[in-house]
């Protein structure tokens, strides 16, 4: 039976996590809108008709799936939460990743790295459930893409193919840093390079790193970076969720100052030794490639591709009670939910 399902985001990147479920919803026969708010008002994702909050209501939908930090409570359906990245550690854990708000039922986790935090949160709240899904964002890494990645990969003619892709939390970003010798290796030729930033980079460094584009680099626009991740052989990067993405792959990291390192990178300080870092992931010893598959299926155990459809699964199982009764959302729910109406101007019924 057909049945009308909401995407709600609040920034541009969430766009290639919600497109995969976008697709998996329409291949099942359901209906999909797309409600964009701050940072991503004005995106559209294709196939996917937008709308804005009067219809968000009007729309009754089964459930709203957010890559937000947020959703607003007072729109019908059950609240799905999918995350708008991994655990990364820029902040500790109560202001991070596992913030409980309130706001959601159903959390879809990406692996046992998560679930068990969150299963342990649930237990103790009792206002939320907890389903292991995986994320929509990975399927394309692990489906046909119809030749994307191999069009970016092209021009590389046989070379080793290095992606750089950087956060935009500037105490952590090593895009100001490595642009001199990621330009002189650019020109050296030996390796071609796909380059990108996170959208809220700075417009100077986004001019910065597009200059390097020629015969040895490319930039890659957001909507691009999953089949940039596909196409190239080692990540270069920093403390981002786009190491973790990567690293499910079983490839290897290149990071710069990581925030907190771990076994299954290769971590530097100084961006002169950008050389030998290459050459070791472009070489990697059996020890860290052990690394890299254990933290890879620890954080992210699926191959398939399937990961949306277990979103949908899970969100059914919980619509249908198979997942388990919720208490009543806590006081700090109803204060968001009046800080939302407020931000978003709306007093009147609430549809759920």
């Amino acid at each position: 039976m057909m049945a009308e399902y909401l995407l709600f985001a609040t920034e541009r990147y969430a766009l290639p996590i919600l497109a995969p479920l976008a697709q998996a919803l329409h291949a099942s026969g359901h209906s999909v809108s797309a409600w964009f708010e701050d940072g991503a008002a004005g995106a559209e994702l294709p196939g996917v008709p937008s709308v804005g909050l009067k219809q968000a209501l009007a729309l009754r939908p089964r459930a709203v799936f957010s890559a937000a930090n947020w959703v607003p409570p007072f729109i019908a359906g059950a609240k799905v939460q999918v995350f708008h990245g991994f655990n990364v550690q820029k902040r500790d854990s109560a202001r991070g990743h596992f913030r409980v708000r309130g706001l959601f039922d159903l959390y879809c986790t990406q692996g046992p790295a998560t679930t068990a935090p969150f299963q342990e949160l649930a237990a103790r709240e009792g206002h939320f459930v907890v389903a292991q899904t995986g994320w929509p964002k990975l399927d394309p890494l692990f489906r046909d893409d119809g030749g994307a990645s191999a069009a970016l990969r092209a021009p590389a003619q046989g070379r080793p193919v290095i992606l750089f892709g950087s956060t935009f939390t500037e105490r952590l970003s090593a895009a100001p840093h490595l642009h001199d010798q990621i330009a002189a290796d650019i020109a050296r030729g030996d390796r071609y390079w796909l380059l990108t930033l996170h959208p809220k980079c700075s417009e100077e460094l986004f001019a910065r790193y597009r200059a390097l584009a020629g015969s040895n680099a490319a930039f890659v626009e957001p909507e691009q970076v999953m089949a940039a991740q596909r196409a190239a052989d080692v990540l270069v990067s920093d403390t981002s969720s786009i190491v973790s993405e990567f690293v499910v792959q079983h490839k290897p990291v290149v990071t710069f100052r990581n925030r907190v390192p771990q076994p299954h990178m290769i971590d530097f300080d100084q961006p002169d030794a950008l050389p030998v870092m290459l050459a070791r992931a472009l070489d990697p010893e059996p020890a860290l490639m052990a690394e890299i598959q254990r933290y890879a299926d620890d954080i992210h155990p699926y191959r398939d591709g399937r990961s949306s459809e277990r979103v949908m699964a899970a969100t059914e199982d919980f619509l249908a009670g198979k997942l388990g009764t919720l208490k009543r959302k806590p006081l700090g729910a109803w204060t968001r939910g009046l800080q939302i109406r407020r931000d978003l101007g709306y007093w009147g019924p609430s549809r759920r």
